[in-house]
């Protein structure tokens, strides 16, 4: 083994390191505020989607279209469902990104079998469908907005949405679209068309709240990042979150240093993750975070 064999080990495994180590930050804060976000997704889901027939698309979209074919029970194809698309995203996205969905893909629809339940106790059944579409967007987009922003993820269409964008090489959002708009399609042909526009207004209402609540309202990120561990932070989001990073040349003003800004554009999704792992690589880093509104071209 030559010098840069061992130089490369030793920074996979420091790699490996910096992905624990963001994944254990705050475990037991970050999982409380998962189980709340799971609920209160259920919760919406149940009181208001499933009751209304608004199918804004997922896994929970497709088991209100079957319940209304077939009369299969939501909570029972949900689960069945996320079992096996966690063994599909063990083969085809790995370990860590199925780990990260575990939790709630299997939590998830143990809540909407409880939260099933409670919809008696809770009598909108007189509401208009207006209502029923704006409040469901609203609570579901704030659940996910949580889930997102401990850096978990509810499973379900989440993994399907990964698997096409890396095997198909399209983005995230784009994949998103894609499988979603197929299923709003197919309710619109059992619910009448009326319910497919509430269903892509409450999706619009549910983007909207999810991006605030992660931050800011854009789908993107830029991060400016100044660092003394420059080579690190831009070979593990190469290599690790697999986007490309521009390096930018600067001067301080105060200093009067010249130092290299490390300028990278990721989802919203992704902001935990990378902000978490530029502390850990470097604690003393320097980072300023912005929305990014439009991103274009790049390689």
């Amino acid at each position: 083994m030559n010098i840069f064999d061992k130089l490369f080990k030793k920074s996979k495994i420091n790699v490996e390191n910096v992905i624990i180590n963001v994944n254990n930050s705050h475990l037991i804060r970050r999982y409380l505020i998962l189980i709340f976000a799971l609920f209160l997704s259920a919760l919406s889901f149940n009181l208001f989607f499933y009751s209304a027939k608004i199918v804004t698309g997922g896994v929970s979209g497709v088991s209100i279209i079957l319940d209304s074919l077939f009369e299969i029970n939501p909570s029972t194809f949900i689960f069945i469902t996320n079992v096996i698309l966690l063994i599909f995203s063990y083969f085809l996205l790995g370990r860590q990104k199925t780990f990260n969905s575990i939790v709630g893909a299997l939590a998830y629809p143990l809540f909407v079998s409880l939260t099933e339940h409670l919809v008696p106790f809770i009598d909108i059944g007189s509401a208009d469908l207006l209502i029923k579409m704006l409040f469901g967007a609203i609570t579901s987009g704030i659940a996910s907005g949580l889930i997102f922003k401990v850096g978990f993820s509810s499973g379900g269409s989440d993994i399907v949405v990964q698997i096409l964008s890396q095997y198909s090489k399209i983005s995230i959002g784009r994949a998103s679209l894609t499988f979603n708009s197929i299923i709003i399609l197919i309710s619109g042909f059992i619910y009448g068309w009326a319910n497919v526009m509430y269903a892509v207004m409450a999706l619009y209402i549910m983007s909207v709240i999810t991006d605030k609540v992660l931050l800011g309202i854009s789908d993107n990120k830029a991060f400016f990042i100044i660092t003394s561990k420059e080579d690190e932070i831009k070979d593990f989001i190469i290599d690790n979150l697999k986007h490309s990073v521009t390096v930018l040349k600067s001067h301080g003003g105060f200093t009067n240093k010249s130092r290299n800004v490390l300028m990278v554009v990721v989802p919203t999704k992704e902001y935990f993750v990378l902000k978490e792992s530029i502390n850990e690589i470097d604690k003393d880093a320097f980072f300023v975070v912005t929305d990014s509104y439009e991103v274009s071209g790049g390689e």
